[in-house]
């Protein structure tokens, strides 16, 4: 099975839903996307909303993964800089797959696409994110072709006594989408 991935789809009930349930899941999972479990989806819409009113004044941009059944298994954002002297990099915001589809390579595949999606964006030379130190993501976000441009020691608090370095990592978008070669 390979997951579809669409830019910008058109937003309905069904996909909010899914990317709602999809971040709850991760959450729960133990994922780094701003959340701490347990978690349940109504307090996860506050957060998607913020998302929504960003994709329609035009400062980011979806990207969805579908399984072979048209569900939600996987999401990006792109934020689009509005600074005048950024303008040509994004940040790339909550990424997930489906936690039932993790370690089969569907995370490689939603970054090529995040990196394809980028490109495509008029400017755009270069995707910068960040993540939870403690994670392994660095890790795995490296072995993308990222690399570690900057860390903020404990700048993450989990909880009471659980801080984590915010991992600052940057893709120049230069070369061809895909895992950089050792």
């Amino acid at each position: 099975m390979a997951l579809t991935f669409e830019l910008d789809p058109s937003f309905s009930p069904e996909l909010r839903d899914g990317i709602t349930a999809l971040w709850a899941d991760v959450s729960n999972a133990g994922g780094a996307v701003g959340f701490v479990p347990p978690v349940i989806p109504e307090e996860i819409r506050p957060e998607l909303l913020k998302h929504l009113v960003a994709i329609e004044e035009g400062r980011t941009r979806l990207l969805v993964g579908r399984d072979e059944d048209g569900a939600v298994a996987a999401t990006a954002f792109l934020n689009l800089n509005t600074h005048r002297l950024m303008k040509h990099w994004l940040w790339l915001y909550t990424v997930m797959v489906h936690p039932r589809l993790q370690g089969k390579g569907y995370g490689r595949d939603l970054m090529a696409a995040a990196a394809d999606a980028a490109r495509s964006i008029e400017g755009i030379e270069a995707i910068r994110l960040t993540c939870r130190g403690g994670t392994g993501n660095d890790r795995f976000y490296a072995s993308c072709g990222y690399k570690e441009v900057g860390r903020v020691p404990d700048a993450i608090r989990v909880a009471p006594g659980d801080d984590r370095d915010d991992i600052i990592m940057l893709l120049p978008l230069g070369c061809a989408s895909g895992p950089a070669t050792p």
